[in-house]
């Protein structure tokens, strides 16, 4: 038996060499190894200044971020290795804020090529940005691969996540023009660290790899590829170390509410479809809502007020104010004071008395003093009761303070809403963020669109509902021409619109859609 030992040791290390020799060495381009490049860059970047030197660029504004060109300096490593990634299996990822194709974490990956350079990016490189930078980095491997094509899009975000220091992309596309869309687009950011405009966009070259130091500041997107028969293959990942000092999140001022303008039935009987206003399918009606807390009421408003409203929405009389930051929103909204005469009414309709009070017979829900009192409202008082004071221990309130919130104070409260008239059009979109979520609570959503026909599924622009710190959609509802949709949302339910995608241009025409979009609170 003692003899079978080296015999197994020699079958091992021949193994290992086998193993070890189907790893392809990358070789990186002699500008990282040029030791006097190093350490001018180091001295740049600590002084915040640009510098160049043949294939590197360092630039500081909006935030540092370095492109090196031709970084592996082997022209086959690289064709190999693009051939290695197509061979992958992609996922299709998609959520509020991209859409594309996404491979397994590549980490593992025995490929020869994709091994290479994992081993040349976490080893030889990660060592002169560790110089470069004057911070120890970590050595865990963080990279995967993404394929963008036609539509697809990567919406601003600032890529801050614990333990994340540098972000970096290797770019392994056909040749590329800026018209091709799928750009690295850069933020500036304002006094309170939110993104403002683009100021630069870096156009993907094959075998260019940018990186650039995350912080507060370093809000980014990848453009929507415009190209429908090129694919936008990239590498990314991130170097892991300490991360720099954050300021306190910036927190919005919440929107403004107002109580309903006192308006009576009259108003109701001017603008809306008769068969809503008849009791006996408001009760119909009602019990749909309250078995699904949701229902879309198509052709809601008399088609006479409907196509009025719907031809004045394109008058240029209306000034169209742009909604952000990019990093929660990126809309239309309208000033109020520029409406004309029957959107206005349209306007004041959604803000009516009588309206609420509708509304209340619809779902149920106590938008109104005269809204019937029954056991199931007391059920939703007394569950509301239960997740304020949940969420106000959670959050180190006082036993005094959540006793303000008791059943019989919200059934007295005021019932208020908010409201705005807005306009989709290619580049739009709203996104989850850490604002709504902590400010959650219950509340009936209202979406009324105009401007909808032949609006396909697949140009965007609709809303979804989550479940928070969920992917899993709950609810989709889709634009359509004078469907009201009422979405009634608990504390743990997000929502957010779809971006709208270069689907909805085209030579000829721009597709443009409108909504009002309204939230009522008990």
């Amino acid at each position: 038996m003692a003899s079978k030992r080296p015999q197994e040791e020699c079958k091992n290390t021949e193994k290992k060499k086998k193993k070890k020799s189907c790893e392809k060495t990358a070789g990186l381009c002699s500008v990282v190894e040029d030791e006097q490049v190093k350490r001018a860059v180091k001295e740049a970047w600590g002084r915040r200044s640009h510098y160049r030197q043949g294939d590197l660029e360092l630039d500081c504004h909006p935030f540092p971020h370095c492109v090196i060109k031709n970084f592996i300096d082997d022209e086959s490593f690289v064709e190999n290795l693009q051939r290695e990634l197509l061979g992958l299996n992609f996922h299709e990822k998609s959520n509020d804020l991209y859409k594309f194709k996404q491979s397994d974490d590549l980490k593992k990956r025995k490929e020869p090529h994709i091994t290479g350079l994992r081993a040349a990016l976490f080893g030889r490189f990660r060592l002169w940005l560790e110089e470069v930078l004057g911070v120890e980095l970590e050595p865990t491997v963080d990279i995967s691969c993404a394929k963008y094509e036609y539509t697809d899009v990567l919406l601003c975000h600032d890529d801050e996540l614990e333990g994340r220091r540098v972000a970096f992309i290797l770019y392994l596309v056909p040749p590329w023009q800026n018209s091709d869309g799928g750009t690295l687009d850069l933020y500036t950011t304002d006094s309170n660290f939110q993104p403002q405009d683009i100021v630069k966009s870096l156009v993907p070259s094959w075998n260019t790899l940018v990186l650039f130091e995350v912080s507060p500041v370093s809000f980014h997107q990848v453009s929507e590829v415009l190209s429908q028969d090129k694919c936008r293959l990239s590498l990314s990942g991130w170097f892991h170390g300490p991360s720099l000092e954050r300021p306190p999140r910036y927190v919005e001022p919440p929107v403004p509410r107002s109580p309903h303008l006192p308006r009576d039935e009259t108003l109701l009987m001017e603008w809306v479809n008769p068969v809503y206003l008849d009791i006996s399918y408001q009760e119909q009606i009602q019990e749909e809502f309250e078995d699904s807390s949701e229902i879309q009421l198509k052709d809601f408003l008399k088609e006479e007020k409907f196509m009025e409203v719907n031809e004045a929405l394109q008058l240029a009389q209306i000034q169209w104010i742009r909604r952000g930051p990019p990093n929660k929103r990126c809309c239309e909204v309208a000033a109020l004071d520029t409406l004309p005469q029957c959107v206005s009414a349209c306007w004041e309709l959604l803000h009516s008395e009588a309206f609420f009070l509708l509304l209340s017979n619809f779902t149920g829900l106590r938008l109104h003093y005269l809204c019937p009192d029954d056991d199931d409202d007391e059920d939703k008082v007394k569950k509301k009761e239960q997740d304020n004071g949940q969420a106000q221990e959670a959050s180190g309130s006082s036993a005094e303070s959540s006793s303000v919130n008791n059943s019989r104070e919200s059934e007295l409260s005021t019932p208020e809403c908010s409201g705005e008239l807005r306009r989709w059009s290619q580049g739009n979109y709203t996104l989850l963020h850490d604002g709504e979520a902590a400010r959650a609570e219950y509340a009936l959503d209202l979406v009324l669109p105009f401007g909808c026909v032949d609006w396909q599924t697949d140009l965007g622009g609709f809303t979804c509902y989550v479940a928070n710190e969920e992917d899993e959609e709950l609810l989709t509802v889709y634009p359509e021409d004078n469907s009201l949709a009422l979405v009634y949302r608990d504390r743990e339910t997000l929502k957010f619109v779809k971006h709208v995608n270069h689907r909805s241009f085209t030579e000829s025409t721009s597709k443009v859609f409108f909504d009002f979009c309204f939230v009522y609170y008990e």
